[in-house]
């Protein structure tokens, strides 16, 4: 199961403490250590791309089905593919902003399900009505990511092992994962 991305520090930390059950997927670090003064042998860890723990589980009440992940525009824009989900062109981060499908002012709220990537052009267009009322189409509907997606969501260079285990853990209907195994029709 997928919890949280750490760095090779704290992934030596868990090695040393013994909390490494096992590893799997690609070698991303040898590192080394001292020399032995009995032995003369130097002390060599591998730290691999991923890594299973055992020890303190504080995370994994955000496996839930009702676990709601939280939500900032960079995730936000990774989930929609840094879409418009108005226009469906594709732009840089500087260019989108968070939509609201039924805005605030409507009694619409700031969650996974009623936000969506707009370009600034069509946020302001729309202003403060639903798509309805502006006379727009979404061209997908907005979704909670489960933490296994929201663990990809976060991630900001994912390996291919990384990915693959990753993409193991989301639901086999997601949009995430039709996205990413047909990335040309996305």
């Amino acid at each position: 199961m997928p919890l949280e991305w750490v760095d090779y520090r704290e992934a030596v930390r868990l090695y040393h403490m013994g909390n490494v059950v096992y590893a799997c997927g690609s070698i991303l670090y040898r590192l080394h250590g001292g020399i032995n003064a009995a032995s003369g042998t130097q002390s060599v860890l591998d730290v691999n791309s991923i890594i299973a723990t055992s020890g303190n589980t504080h995370v994994l009440h955000k496996v839930r089905e009702d676990y709601a992940p939280p939500m900032n525009n960079r995730t936000l824009f990774k989930r929609d593919g840094y879409l418009c989900m108005y226009c469906g062109e594709h732009f840089a981060i500087s260019e989108l902003s968070r939509d609201h499908v039924t805005p605030l002012s409507q009694g619409g709220r700031d969650v996974w399900t009623n936000v969506i990537t707009a370009c600034r052009r069509c946020n302001n267009h729309k202003a403060g009505c639903t798509p309805e009322q502006a006379g727009m189409q979404l061209l997908a509907v907005p979704f909670t990511p489960t933490y296994a997606e929201y663990i990809y969501l976060k991630g900001r260079r994912v390996l291919a092992d990384q990915m693959e285990f990753l993409c193991a853990h989301f639901p086999r209907r997601s949009p995430l994962r039709a996205r990413l195994e047909n990335p040309q029709r996305a």
